[in-house]
């Protein structure tokens, strides 16, 4: 399979959003997704971008260049260990996965992180997501039973 890695760039977006779609049905919560893709866009290749992603590129059958999967993250400040990378997601496409999309698209993650200097990523699954756990396993994934994660909705 032709596959490469690279950095997302703001005409990815339509197709990032599709998979972020996909990634919503699956965790069973749709409607959850409400962003625009002018405020995606805005927030990925601004003038202050707060997020970037790496996406899987493969060829699609009619031979056009087809993004299987991407990992989107944003950088988080602790303030006990400094910069760390935060993934916010990894989606690969149903009909690819299995084909180890993921696999490189979580080294390439790691690679960068490493690049930049951090010294940790990480991120949430949902505790029913047995797939994404076995995966997270295989990299030496430590999960955190102690935390909750807490939320405060604002009013647009």
């Amino acid at each position: 399979m032709d596959l490469h890695i690279r950095k997302a760039e703001k005409n990815d977006c339509p197709r990032l959003l599709e998979l972020i779609q996909e990634l919503a049905i699956y965790e069973r919560a749709p409607e959850e997704v409400t962003v625009s893709l002018s405020h995606f866009e805005g927030s990925g290749f601004g003038e202050n971008p707060v997020w970037w992603a790496l996406v899987a590129v493969t060829t699609a059958p009619d031979g056009n260049p087809f993004i299987a999967g991407f990992a989107l993250y944003y950088i988080r400040y602790s303030t006990w260990k400094g910069q760390t990378m935060y993934l916010e997601d990894i989606i690969v496409t149903e009909s690819m996965r299995g084909k180890g999309i993921g696999k490189l698209l979580f080294q390439k993650l790691r690679d960068e992180a490493g690049e930049k200097g951090f010294k940790r990523i990480t991120w949430q699954v949902l505790e029913w997501n047995e797939p994404a756990i076995r995966f997270y396993k295989k990299f030496n994934t430590s999960f955190d039973p102690e935390w909750l994660n807490c939320t405060i909705e604002l009013a647009s």
